[in-house]
């Protein structure tokens, strides 16, 4: 598997932490991934208020760069991450979709990156690029209707035209992760300011949570590109 970002967005300061899992048992919900979902939720409520949120320094960059790059509102569209933060801080639990999900999310909360997984074999190509999308291609989101993308969108797509997300906020129902998935693609978004360091660890903390709970073996990463 191969993960690029293409040269029309050299410039933005964008990176990409990588990882790929195969191999992991998804269809077991064991108590083990609901702890670790709860110290996960526990922490994030201990260290920070609903109302610092959007002044904290790593909100402030995704916000930012909707505002500045992607011409998006980021009290209407929030950043991914910063949903599942808000959530959290109202008192809210994340939500329960399976074990290796959970953990992502768990994952993004703490770390307050966006992260998306994706099952490999539903990707269908060992080629990704993050790109421009271009016109007239089709988009279809987690929970959303199929839509025709607005050229220029930022995109990750695969060599053959799948579209996996509209970047840094929306995973396609495509390739999401289900209780059937054995080999996972972990990706975490980043923007101008945010460290790689931040980026690799956030994707190896996913792998390590899934070698150790679910089985998985570490074929690829992390890395940042």
């Amino acid at each position: 598997m191969r993960v690029e970002i293409g040269p029309e967005l050299n410039g933005l300061g964008i990176k990409l932490g990588v990882c790929l899992v195969t191999g992991i048992n998804n269809s077991v919900r064991h108590d083990e991934v609901r702890m670790y979902v709860r110290r996960a939720v526990d922490s994030v409520r201990s260290s920070m208020g609903l109302d610092a949120l959007k002044d904290h320094p790593i909100i402030r960059a995704y916000r930012d760069f909707y505002w500045r790059v992607l011409g998006i509102d980021p009290t209407k569209q929030r950043p991914a991450q910063e949903a599942l933060l808000r959530r959290v801080l109202r008192g809210e639990e994340l939500p329960s979709i399976n074990p290796a999900v959970d953990v992502g999310n768990a994952v993004s909360v703490m770390y307050m990156v966006p992260i998306g997984l994706y099952d490999v074999q539903r990707i269908g190509s060992e080629q990704l690029t993050l790109r421009r999308a271009r016109r007239g291609e089709m988009f279809r989101p987690i929970g959303g209707e199929p839509r025709r993308l607005d050229e220029g969108q930022i995109v990750l797509a695969a060599s053959n035209s799948k579209i996996l997300h509209v970047f840094p906020y929306r995973d396609s129902v495509e390739t999401a992760v289900t209780e059937a998935t054995r080999d996972i693609l972990i990706i975490s978004a980043g923007v101008p300011g945010i460290d790689e360091g931040r980026l690799r660890d956030s994707a190896a903390e996913i792998a390590r949570v899934y070698v150790e709970l679910l089985s998985g073996n570490v074929s690829m990463g992390p890395t940042v590109v």
